[in-house]
């Protein structure tokens, strides 16, 4: 097999997921081709240029309906030639085109492929494509289906996280974003958004609170207390499936939790030839890709496992990585990590994560490898990990090496 590298990896600043944000005038159509055609003018990929785009959206109804992948291309200043293929892994849909473009050129099925996603929550809202797990009541029933709040407070329950230690995380993911922002950490992946008169619409990510207190925050009331503690509640179904917790401590809200945003996201990958061919160095190597089912009540620990695969069968050890991005669905997600795996977390979303800028869902996965990427460059460190959690319990992880 041939090796796949990263050769460019792009993103929109993220706005708001509200009718006031700043993106909500731009449809997912609009923000994906222009994220395609900044991609090619930043890598010379005049004709074909590429295998494939693979591009991952969650809620694909209505306008991120009907093969969103293909529309992108034709929308975009990329040759007709190149087809389009539109996945859906929930939150780690971006990351899954990315790995599967990966694969697929390890493999040798065509030499470049672009991989990313984009989510436009403001336009298109989370939820309204509907979902099998928490609509049929039989397999709602068979799974002891609980939404995914209840679940991020599940694991703080299960594993002895606080309402301060989330806080405390959520603090210092606004911290880091700040301070990311302010150096410039982000300035070789961002892509401002214009309009038609290429006017400014966005060239930052804007649902940061630098200025957030730990006071403000304690001020905020649960999130998902009322709807686990109704009857017959939430919490009444998590302690069918685990008997032995006695109640569910809910720590969670949205000031710890990850923000409903607008963004895309792409990043470029081919073989050796493909990077010859148009004159681009690499950037890394992808190393190695993991998936893997886990339990759809407690849903969101799939980064603890899914991590342990993708280090098992890539013959590494958790003392190998230098850096991790590890979603911020929310606060307990992360600290489960570090907790089961002893991480410094000094090596964990050092630029800060989705609790400070937002989880764009389908394209969360490609940005924080990308993410990923700028700050081994940053740091010139070496092996990386990215990981998320995802829901109906399931978990997705790449590591990537800089070459």
């Amino acid at each position: 097999m041939t090796d796949a590298f990263i050769y460019d990896a792009a993103r929109t600043p993220r706005g708001k997921g509200r009718t006031d944000g700043s993106l909500h005038e731009v449809t997912s159509l609009a923000l994906s081709a222009r994220l395609l055609n900044a991609v090619k003018a930043r890598n010379n990929l005049e004709g074909p240029g590429v295998e494939d785009v693979i591009w991952g959206n969650v809620t694909q109804v209505k306008e991120q309906g009907g093969c969103l992948a293909r529309s992108a291309v034709l929308a975009s200043d990329l040759d007709q030639s190149i087809p389009g293929l539109s996945i859906n892994r929930f939150c780690a849909s971006g990351m899954e085109a990315v790995n599967l473009a990966a694969n697929q050129v390890k493999a040798g099925a065509g030499a470049g492929y672009i991989a990313g996603g984009v989510e436009m929550m403001s336009r298109v809202p989370m939820g309204s494509d509907g979902a099998a797990i928490a609509v049929d009541p039989g397999l709602a029933m068979k799974s002891y289906f609980v939404p995914q709040g209840i679940s991020a407070d599940i694991i703080a329950t299960e594993y002895g996280f606080s309402r301060k230690e989330a806080d405390a995380l959520a603090l210092e993911s606004q911290k880091r974003a700040a301070q990311a922002w302010q150096e410039g950490r982000f300035a070789k992946s961002i892509v401002p958004v214009l309009d038609q008169n290429g006017l400014t619409i966005l060239d930052r990510d804007e649902y940061m609170r630098p200025g957030t207190t730990a006071e403000d925050l304690a001020k905020l009331k649960p999130a998902f207390k009322e709807m686990g503690e109704m009857m017959p509640g939430f919490d009444k179904v998590a302690m069918l499936k685990y008997p032995h917790l006695d109640h569910i401590g809910h720590i969670h809200h949205a000031g710890n939790s990850s923000g409903i945003v607008d963004g895309a996201a792409a990043v470029l990958i081919g073989n050796e030839e493909f990077g010859l061919a148009h004159g681009l160095k690499p950037r890394a190597r992808i190393r190695a890709t993991a998936k893997i089912g886990t339990d759809p009540t407690i849903m969101l620990t799939g980064p603890v496992p899914v991590t342990e695969k993708i280090l098992r069968e890539a013959g590494m050890s958790i003392g190998d990585i230098d850096l991790f991005e590890v979603n911020e669905a929310f606060a307990s997600v992360v600290l489960r990590f570090m907790q089961a795996f002893q991480v410094d977390p000094g090596k964990v979303n050092v630029n800060g994560g989705a609790i400070a800028m937002g989880h764009p869902l389908g394209a969360t996965g490609a940005i924080i490898i990308g993410t990923l990427l700028d700050e081994l460059e940053r740091q010139d460190k070496t092996m990386g990990l990215a990981t998320l959690c995802i829901a109906s319990g399931m978990g997705a992880a790449t590591i990537i090496e800089r070459v």
